[in-house]
Parts: structure tokens; C-alpha cells; sequence
């Protein structure tokens, strides 16, 4: 496999696959891990699609819990092109596939009502100045709203999901009245939501949230999750994510 400029091969150590990075371009955070592990999925087959997929880190992630069909769906040619290696360097074509296409218009493409899970970590901001664009754009694309809103990924996903489907997306606590609100007028009922602590004594920092299409109100608060604890290292939760066994 060929690497292209500063791109490197890192590992995810608890699925045992590996995916190409590159830090002027993109690199996975720990709110993709977190999506990936926290949706529910059908473990022996369905369609999964993954929305804002970046280098296509979810797909590879959710591809150990699933035998399902994964999409990925990225608007940046060059995450496109990475993701793709990666899938082809771990053997999963037969699995996971990419689409290089904007969410507004992929739904004609994959088809409406067809899928049974829809997973998106979206940008988290409104805006991004014209001097953070220049320096760059991969970046301000895949942190700000430029491409999508939020709006716009929770309108997709409900478009794409059967009746029943489930949704799960990661975003900023800030934003859970958006995100309940938009969940409901596209017919998302929220069902799951769980917040993320940086440890314990600070504020959350993050948030998962579930929905499913067209189910009854029901919503249960998970435990938290807390990330580090007091010295500075992963809890044990977080080491079982991120390195399984090798914790």
C-alpha cells in the first residue's frame, strides 16, 4: 500500500485493524471510537450508513460489531481516497464501501426508507473564519459548518433509515436542545443519550444520542463516561475501547 506525502498507518488496536492518517489532512478523535462502540447494530446483517465519514474510521470500527453492509459517505476527495485504502489494506471491500458525494444530495443515490442504521459525527461549529479556511481547508470542512449543518445531517439520516431504524450521532453537550429538536420535527425520537467527562469534577464535554424513526417517547439518560481519571490516565472503560485485550 502507498502512503502519499505525510500519511501514516496507525492501528486500532481493539478491532486489530489498521487506517491511514495524515495530520495536515485528518486524523480520528476519540468522539468517533465513542459513536462507533456506543449505536446499537444488527450483528448479522442490515445496511449501515455512516454520514460525515472522514478517512472512514466508524465504518472500519463498526465493521467488528456487524456483518451488515457499511457506506461511507465524504464530501472530501482526499478523506475519500484515504478511506478507501484503508478498507482495501484491512481486506473489507467485500463489507465496507465509500461514496465521495455531499450529503444533501446522496439519498436519490443510496435510496430513501432503505436502511436499518445511520451514524454521523458531524462538524461541531457554526462558523469558521476566512483566515482558519486558508490555512486549512480539510480541517474548517470537517470542524465547522461549511458543507452541512447540522440540520442537514439529522434531515439525511431520517431520509435514509426504514421505520424503526436507529440514529446515533456525537456532538457538543451545548447543542442538545438542537439536536433534540431537529432529532423530533425529522421524525428521530430521541432514546439514548449519554454524556462524556473529560473525569470526574468537570464538565461534560461531550454527547451521544440515539434515536430511533418513528419510535414512542422514551428516553433514558445512560451512566456517564468518564475519560481520565485523577493521574491523568485512561479509565478502564476507555482503555477497553480503545485497546480490548491489550488494556
Amino acid at each position: 500500500m502507498q502512503l502519499v506525502g505525510d500519511e501514516r498507518l496507525d492501528f486500532l488496536l481493539a478491532e486489530d485493524l489498521a487506517i491511514i492518517q495524515s495530520p495536515s489532512v485528518f486524523s480520528f478523535s476519540l468522539d468517533a471510537v465513542l459513536l462507533a462502540r456506543f449505536v446499537h447494530v444488527p450483528i448479522q446483517k442490515g445496511s449501515l450508513i455512516d454520514l460525515c465519514s472522514g478517512n472512514g474510521v466508524i465504518p472500519l470500527l463498526l465493521s467488528t460489531r456487524t456483518k451488515g453492509k457499511i457506506v461511507g459517505v465524504e464530501i472530501q476527495e482526499r478523506l475519500h481516497d484515504m478511506a478507501i485504502r484503508s478498507i482495501a489494506h484491512n481486506g473489507l471491500e467485500g463489507q465496507l464501501s465509500m461514496i465521495h458525494d455531499d450529503l444533501n444530495k446522496v439519498v436519490p443515490n443510496l435510496g430513501a426508507a432503505r436502511h436499518d442504521v445511520v451514524t454521523c459525527n458531524p462538524p461541531y461549529f457554526l462558523t469558521s473564519s476566512m483566515e482558519e479556511k486558508n490555512v486549512n481547508e480539510h480541517f474548517a470542512i470537517a470542524r465547522h459548518e461549511i458543507m452541512c449543518t447540522l440540520e442537514d445531517t439529522i434531515k439525511a439520516s431520517s431520509q435514509l433509515l426504514k421505520q424503526g431504524g436507529k440514529a446515533a450521532f456525537v456532538h457538543r453537550p451545548g447543542r442538545l436542545l438542537d439536536l433534540v429538536t431537529l432529532m423530533r420535527k425529522y421524525r428521530l425520537e430521541p432514546k439514548r443519550i449519554r454524556f462524556i467527562y473529560p473525569n470526574n469534577g468537570k464538565e461534560a464535554n461531550t454527547i451521544l444520542i440515539e434515536g430511533i424513526k418513528d419510535g414512542r417517547s422514551d428516553v433514558k439518560i445512560l451512566p456517564p463516561l468518564y475519560v481520565h481519571e485523577e493521574n491523568g490516565e485512561y479509565t478502564s472503560e476507555i482503555k477497553e475501547i480503545l485497546y480490548g485485550d491489550r488494556a
